[in-house]
């Protein structure tokens, strides 16, 4: 009987397989037996020499190995032919679909609530505003305290970039570099009754003036958030460069704008106070009138303030901390023109554009802090710049913060492109088309900011 045994198993996990993979390959031959209480299916292995069938199984079983002429299937492995996934899941999805929910309900009920806004603080941000609309909870997040300080723990990755087109200045449209797309916010608390122009950015936040330099605003484009300046003291009609500084890591603790004109006069807005101030006057030791480059975007590093002076050629600079003034004197390239500033991880860097002859080419330079020289780090590539041959091509700077991008144009030509500072790759960028429009739009003006959710004029 324990033979018997043995010989059921065996048969009940060839039955198995069969079921599993399908029918039996060609060379295995099955027969019915027949029990008083139950049918089963059986598969033997035949020998060559016998074509013949024994239904003594328990004999077979005892006499295997000596004179028998069969032998039993024991360890055969079929072909890898497995059943259509719907076919073998069939029956199961209730049950799976009843523990699923369960398993749900129970995860999400106990998740930690300062988890969940810390993965959510780290999702890009096209992504996370998508989710808004999920639930009322999720939008809430803008206004989470704790959800602001998760998001000023995640590191900054690229800009994004605030410009204005010429066919639309009264409306903006922001490129993404990690999507490449572009995107076309609407603010409607900005004026439409004079041109606003981006001239500086900090935190999340862009800084705009008004076309007659009388009015400034801050907004976060993604979230709308706005805020009139309260008006200057000083009444200056003529052009100012601007500069924007956090006195924090977010602007939770609040922002300085500065502007200042080529005369010396010069104001710091503290958000904090709410209030335009004026520290002091221009140091005896800076030459005047400043002769600022109005090309060239100020940057910021670690507090500091760097604007570009064609007259003397250099760099002035304002530390917005302590409100000290300096100027240094830097020669600039040969055969250069419409050039900017930049910088990238404390480092301030130049761009223009080198001509000479018929040729021109678009190159970098770093600051060499010891020398107070510039010195070229790269260069567009040549089978790019080879487009430029001939041409008067004109060159605009929309943004300086480590990734740059580039407004090239001609009478024959209207290119985009950015600039990688740490990884030196260059990128076209596509056109920027506005809604329901076929007819690329020309960029006038723009500057770059670090999208923050959480940021508040």
């Amino acid at each position: 009987m324990e033979g018997l045994v043995m010989l059921r198993q065996l048969i009940g996990q060839v039955q198995e397989l069969w079921e599993l993979y399908g029918s039996p390959p060609h060379y295995l031959h099955y027969h019915h037996h027949h029990n008083q209480t139950q049918q089963h299916q059986r598969w033997c292995f035949l020998h060559p020499d016998n074509s013949s069938v024994d239904d003594g199984y328990y004999n077979l079983m005892m006499g295997g190995g000596k004179s028998s002429e069969f032998k039993m299937v024991e360890n055969y492995k079929p072909p890898p032919t497995k059943k259509p996934r719907r076919e073998r899941n069939r029956g199961k999805l209730p049950e799976t679909a009843g523990s699923t929910e369960v398993m749900e309900q129970h995860i999400w009920k106990e998740f930690p609530e300062d988890l969940f806004e810390a993965v959510i603080a780290r999702l890009p941000i096209a992504t996370f505003f998508r989710f808004r609309s999920v639930c009322r909870k999720w939008n809430s997040l803008l206004t989470s305290h704790s959800f602001s300080q998760h998001c000023a723990e995640v590191p900054q990755g690229h800009p994004w970039f605030y410009t204005i087109t010429h066919e639309n200045v009264n409306s903006g449209a922001m490129y993404d570099p990690c999507t490449n797309k572009w995107h076309h916010p609407s603010i409607p608390s900005l004026p439409t009754e004079v041109i606003i122009l981006p001239v500086a950015s900090a935190g999340g936040l862009v800084c705009f003036l008004d076309i007659g330099h009388r009015n400034f605003y801050v907004c976060n484009p993604l979230t709308q958030s706005f805020k009139e300046l309260p008006a200057r003291s000083v009444r200056v009609w003529s052009r100012v460069a601007v500069g924007m500084t956090l006195n924090g890591n977010s602007t939770s603790e609040g922002y300085k704008i500065l502007w200042v004109g080529c005369d010396g006069e010069y104001e710091v807005y503290d958000s904090v106070e709410n209030t335009w101030t004026r520290p002091g006057s221009m140091p005896s030791n800076i030459k005047l009138p400043l002769a600022l480059n109005f090309r060239s975007q100020a940057v910021s590093i670690d507090g500091t303030l760097y604007f570009m002076r064609a007259d003397p050629e250099g760099i002035v600079s304002y530390d917005m901390i302590n409100g000290v003034w300096k100027q240094f004197s830097i020669p600039s390239p040969l055969h250069l023109t419409d050039h900017t500033l930049a910088e990238c991880r404390g480092r301030i860097l130049l761009v223009g554009l080198l001509t000479k002859n018929a040729a021109t080419c678009v190159c970098i330079w770093e600051l060499q802090k010891m020398t107070l020289l510039w010195k070229e780090v790269d260069r567009m590539p040549n089978i790019w710049c080879l487009e430029f041959y001939g041409k008067h091509v004109r060159m605009n700077c929309l943004g300086n913060k480590g990734l740059l991008m580039l407004s090239l144009r001609s009478r024959q030509m209207n290119r985009l492109v950015t600039y990688d500072v740490a990884s030196r790759e260059w990128r076209k960028v596509p056109g920027c088309v506005l809604p329901r429009g076929r007819r690329r739009q020309w960029i006038a003006c723009g500057t770059a900011f670090h999208p923050s959710p959480t940021a508040l004029a």
